[in-house]
């Protein structure tokens, strides 16, 4: 496991991420104040966001103006966040965790009442468990 290239390659996606949450936010602004530039940032945009700096670089190519509120925007999400971020991933990993490993066990341990039959070997290692909890 190379943790170098994991956070690197986490940071930029999520860099990525906040390039498109900026994104979100200037298209929803743009609506209100200028409906035919957001219309025009909307088709420009769409399949481009992937790669956060990619995107930027080609938006600065067509409208630098844009490109700077869409990065103005995005390290003012990024300031905003990452105060909270390494604690909430923790905890939400965790929390995750726990909750697939409680179904897991839900499910392994759950008794089939669909399939009355059990099978011969079920069946006598079922019987067996009885004949021991009743002695």
């Amino acid at each position: 496991m190379n943790l170098k290239q994991i956070v690197k390659d986490t940071a930029k996606t999520l860099q990525s991420y906040l390039t498109y949450q900026a994104l979100r936010t200037v298209l929803a602004q743009l609506g209100e104040t200028n409906p035919p530039l957001e219309l025009w940032l909307h088709n420009f945009s769409a399949g481009k966001i992937q790669d956060g700096e990619s995107y930027i670089e080609q938006l600065f190519r067509e409208k630098p103006d844009l490109a700077l509120r869409i990065m103005t925007v995005r390290e003012h999400i990024a300031q905003e966040v990452m105060e909270f971020l390494p604690e909430m991933v923790h905890t939400g990993i965790q929390q995750a965790n726990m909750e697939q490993r409680r179904q897991h066990l839900e499910r392994i341990t759950q008794i089939d009442t669909s399939n009355p039959s059990l099978q011969p070997e079920q069946q006598a290692i079922s019987d067996q468990n009885l004949d021991n909890l009743s002695s």
